[in-house]
């Protein structure tokens, strides 16, 4: 299976707050058609490694879709186009220029574990085939 051709979101797996928007994404995508890999799996340090030339940053969320890697506010702002409404509208922030969006980005993601704390996303036997490790 070529991974390049699918839509792949990096998470952090050993963060309650990241496995609870995992868990939304479950619940309110159009198509169940998303991967999802946790940054500490071997497949996410080989996936950057061969394709961007680096090991994921822990803190940020990523969003691998089109042939294309999207980081922080922008990852997120390109995952909700692929929810249910009305997470779509969300796109309504690419107003706020990138920088001052991944200032409250970096905000929130220092904050994650104190925000969400000991939760672990028990997937159904049809969506474990879309976790990669």
């Amino acid at each position: 299976m070529n991974w390049n051709e699918k839509s792949i979101v990096f998470y952090d797996g050993d963060c309650g707050f990241c496995n609870h928007v995992v868990r939304l994404v479950l619940k309110f995508e159009r198509k169940p058609e998303i991967y999802f890999c946790a940054l500490q799996s071997d497949f996410a340090k080989n996936f950057f490694l061969a394709n961007h030339g680096q090991v994921p940053n822990l803190e940020t969320f990523y969003f691998f879709t089109n042939y294309q890697l999207y980081s922080q506010s922008n990852g997120a702002l390109a995952l909700v186009r692929n929810l249910k409404f009305p997470f779509p509208l969300l796109q309504i922030f690419r107003i706020i220029p990138v920088c001052q969006r991944d200032q409250l980005y970096r905000f929130i993601a220092k904050r994650r574990h104190r925000l969400s704390k000991g939760y672990c996303l028990i997937p159904t036997n049809e969506q474990k085939a879309r976790f990669l490790s």
